[in-house]
């Protein structure tokens, strides 16, 4: 199974004394020995103890439950696997070997670099992160070997230096636009990115293995990047770009004990926003501002929370107060104004990243799988540093929900993007061009037993719910629960004995609001919890941890009671897209509803009422096994009648396992949110394109081959000109050029009207306006593209429909080309196609029909 054709002669005939060949089987004992080290408290740089709480390693943490060990039985025998074939079928391999040739370490026949970013090495590194974690747990000899001969093809292509990047060792032009003409040039080259993933992954190798053939490929680049960078003269004085560089060091840091990698993630921290050679400040990479003047999280969301990670490792070890007050500001700002219900961050596409507060549009949520982990690490990292449970919160929400959501459950098949609205145009792929969610996963889900418990002292934190053992310290604790299914459970202490305190998360799904704020709030009262020992009721207040602290000897047995009643949330109403709807959720896990478990498949009609009730159980042979809600809702139709109709939810991280099609997280609570389901139109049918290339003189067919595009035909109604709630076309990049988007119906029509809502909203990276100027053309009997004629004028009104009227044609396709302003972008949120009478200047009204179809 774990075979790499291309280094198959490479692994199995090298010498076996060659300095990077390696086939000890590693030593259990020491291999836990050295997790165990590298996870207790952490020292601060001047020997004072800094990190009170400790993570309890996932190598200690043995999970037998019927959630997550199929889950990570699943992510190890078909993800990595599948992962590591990708980055072989996809050249990532290649990229490594080429470079091995051209440094003169190795002869292989790999005649071009592979790929289209600069920062695809970091594929490989997140898969050998993944299943170093895999192999800690459940040795297998292959892999072990495996990772041996791709790590060997990877220090192979290390230059003398240190210096790891194979698209600029490789001298790969075609991507220079990423990476300049010489090494480090470029701010955004995503070089750091590369040296950073490769630490974590060459860190966790050896902690699960033992063996440093990796790590000192790891040490060799991380000295060169403390060399390079750094705040003395001589040195390059710039932050990390991309961030992970940050987190990657500390972590080297902690493993190594050598403190110039500490000074160099903190240089890293120090130097974002400070803009030291020159380079223009950018909200894209946090880099805007000093991250101690800043109080809202911007830019790119992974970005985001890679380089809040890093700034509390940093913190953390460095016993530095300013920043984590600067941390939880900016968290405040996410948790309260930009979470989504699912746990996701980044409500844009553009960019990857977040929008203004309050901007929760589902449909077009982008919430990057890489996004929610990285949201993961950063709370992960702020309840260590301060114990405090609303961060646990939001990794448990982002954990069941999003995070799942980005890998399907046969495992081969990953969303970059979770939306919590989907018209039917979503699907999980085995792979990207940009894939960065598939590795990301696989390194992810190997090591989610380690965000089980914490310590503190001899204190023990039981901070998420699932069957199994753990060892921290001399204790044995055994958790026994069907959790989330279920949320009775029993914690026994199995091993040891001692007086210390055990604390028992109460999640905030059991309290007022799901994010501890006024983001979000159930619309129901809590059900009350309970707890025992020994059958001995206890009765805590309403806090965020129970602690018992008592004498604890083998055998005690706490028992807490967690009631799983459906709640329902509502949304602050700020948030204009979630405003009249709710969101259904049981335990941790948010509920979606699919058009495949609705009797009429269509789910955007319907509206639940406070009492239309739910029931819940468990369906042991749909979608691996999952809870569902039942009961009735109501159901508006195209002229408006209203009808009960049965409504049916399921997990949310489970949807699109059956196929594409329509989903929803939010329903309708009220008849006026409900949308009934409209009539097809010779536009809602058509094919959609658009140019990938200049076009030239106006002549639209001077264009390079169209792509596909979308959103402009989907009939959602625009609310205005910057509603960017539903799918809508943008020529991303594009300024002040001419751009186009066509139409190719089902077959020819004859059509007399169109109608163009232009998109006009602000961006940081670009600002979205109605064009200069536009024209409609249609595609004529001898294939030539020509101009409408005898047209109304061709208005660029914002906020509302610009509508043409012109002589009637008969085609097949319809193009518009859009002069769009001087320095800035555009896009189409509608654009409605129409014959028979001109419609009405609001494009509301039907004026005609066209085979049995109403056109609107």
């Amino acid at each position: 199974m774990f075979t790499c054709h291309i280094f198959r002669t490479f692994a199995e005939t090298t010498n076996k004394n060659h300095k990077y060949y390696t086939t000890n089987r590693m030593n259990k004992t020491w291999i836990l020995m050295a997790i165990a080290a590298w996870s207790t408290t952490a020292q601060a740089a001047d020997g004072a103890k800094q990190a009170i709480i400790s993570e309890v390693p996932f190598t200690q943490v043995h999970l037998n439950d019927v959630f997550w060990t199929p889950r990570i039985e699943t992510n190890r025998t078909i993800s990595i696997p599948s992962a590591f074939r990708e980055c072989e079928a996809n050249g990532r391999f290649d990229n490594f070997a080429l470079a091995a040739t051209r440094l003169g370490h190795a002869h292989y026949d790999v005649k071009e670099h592979r790929g289209d970013f600069s920062f695809d090495d970091t594929d490989p590194y997140k898969v050998i992160e993944g299943a170093s974690y895999s192999l800690a747990v459940n040795y297998d000899k292959q892999l072990d070997h495996y990772l041996d001969s791709v790590i060997n093809i990877i220090a192979l292509a290390q230059e003398p230096d240190g210096y790891l990047t194979t698209c600029v060792t490789n001298n790969c032009t075609r991507l220079s636009g990423w990476w300049g003409t010489h090494k480090w040039e470029k701010i955004n080259s995503h070089e750091l990115y590369n040296s950073g993933h490769l630490i974590e992954s060459a860190v966790a190798h050896y902690r699960a293995t033992g063996k440093k053939t990796f790590l000192n490929v790891a040490i060799k680049n991380a000295d060169l990047v403390c060399r390079t960078f750094g705040p003395n003269e001589g040195q390059i004085h710039r932050p990390g770009g991309h961030p992970i560089i940050e987190m990657a060091l500390c972590k080297l840091y902690k493993v190594t004990g050598n403190r110039k990698y500490l000074e160099g993630a903190r240089y890293f921290v120090e130097e974002t926003g400070r803009c030291t050679d020159g380079h223009h400040p950018s909200e894209y990479s946090q880099d805007h501002k000093p991250i101690l003047q800043q109080d809202e999280i911007v830019g790119h969301a992974v970005r985001a929370g890679y380089l809040y990670s890093g700034v509390a490792d940093v913190a953390a070890l460095t016993g530095d107060k300013a920043y984590q007050e600067a941390l939880e500001r900016i968290w405040q700002n996410m948790s309260s104004k930009k979470l989504f219900i699912t746990g996701g961050i980044g409500s844009r596409a553009q960019g990857e990243g977040f929008g203004p507060n309050y901007e929760l549009n589902s449909h077009t949520a982008y919430c990057e799988t890489c996004a929610a982990i990285a949201n993961v690490y950063w709370n992960y990292r702020m309840f260590l540093a301060t114990g405090q449970s609303k961060y646990m919160d939001v990794v448990e929400r982002a954990l069941y929900n999003n995070v799942l959501s980005g890998v399907s459950l046969s495992g081969d098949r990953f969303f970059y993007d979770n939306p919590l609205e989907s018209d039917g145009e979503h699907e999980r792929q085995r792979w990207f061009g940009c894939a960065c969610c598939p590795g990301n996963v696989t390194r992810f889900i190997a090591s989610v037993p380690g965000y089980m418990y914490a310590q503190q002292g001899k204190d023990i934190y039981v901070n998420l719910y699932a069957q199994g053992k753990a060892r921290i310290g001399n204790i044995e604790l055994e958790q026994t629960t069907e959790y989330p299914w279920d949320g009775n459970v029993s914690i026994k202490v199995a091993k040891g004995s001692g007086r210390f305190a055990i604390k028992l998360r109460i999640p905030s799904w059991l309290k007022a609001s799901p994010t501890n704020n006024n983001l979000y709030a159930y619309a129901d009262k809590a059900a009350n919890y309970s707890v025992s020992v020994n059958g001995q009721p206890l009765y805590p207040e309403n806090i965020d941890y129970i602690t018992i602290e008592r004498q604890w000897k083998k055998g005690d047995v706490i028992s807490l009671s967690l009631p799983m009643d459906v709640r329902r949330i509502v949304a602050n109403d700020n948030a204009e897209d979630l405003r009249q709807k709710v969101a259904l959720e049981r335990g941790p896990i948010v509920f979606c509803i699919e058009a495949a478990d609705q009797p009429d498949h269509t789910i955007f009609d319907k509206y639940l009422l406070a009492t239309n009730q739910l029931s819940q159980h468990f369906e042991s042979s749909l979608l691996g096994g999952v809870i569902v809600l039942d009961g009735q809702a109501m159901k508006v139709g195209q002229n408006g009648e209203v009808s009960q109709v049965k409504l049916r939810a399921i997990p949310y991280s489970t949807w699109n396992n059956r196929g594409p099609q329509a989903m929803e997280v939010w329903i309708a609570s009220m008849p006026t949110a409900a949308v009934p389901m409209p009539l097809e139109t010779i536009a809602s049918r058509a094919q959609t394109f658009s140019n990938r290339g200049p076009i030239q003189n106006d002549a639209p067919e001077t264009a390079l081959t169209d792509s596909w595009a979308g959103g402009v035909n989907d009939l959602w109604e625009p609310r205005r000109s910057s509603d960017t709630s539903k799918p809508y076309h943008y020529w991303w990049l594009k300024r002040g050029t001419k751009e186009s988007i066509s139409y190719k119906f089902d077959k020819e029509y004859e059509v007399s009207n169109v109608q163009v809502y232009w998109l006009d909203f602000d961006h940081y990276d670009g600002d979205f306006r109605t064009p200069e100027s536009w024209v409609l053309y249609y595609k004529a009997q001898d294939g030539q593209w020509r101009e409408v004629e005898q047209h109304s004028p061709f208005t660029v009104s914002k906020d509302c429909y610009n509508s043409v009227d012109f002589k009637p044609v008969t085609t097949q396709e319809l193009k518009i080309v859009a002069q769009l302003r001087k320095g800035q972008s555009g896009g189409v949120l509608e654009w409605k196609v129409n014959h028979g009478q001109p419609l009405s200047a609001d494009g509301k009204k039907h004026v005609g029909y066209f085979e049995g179809y109403e056109i609107r």
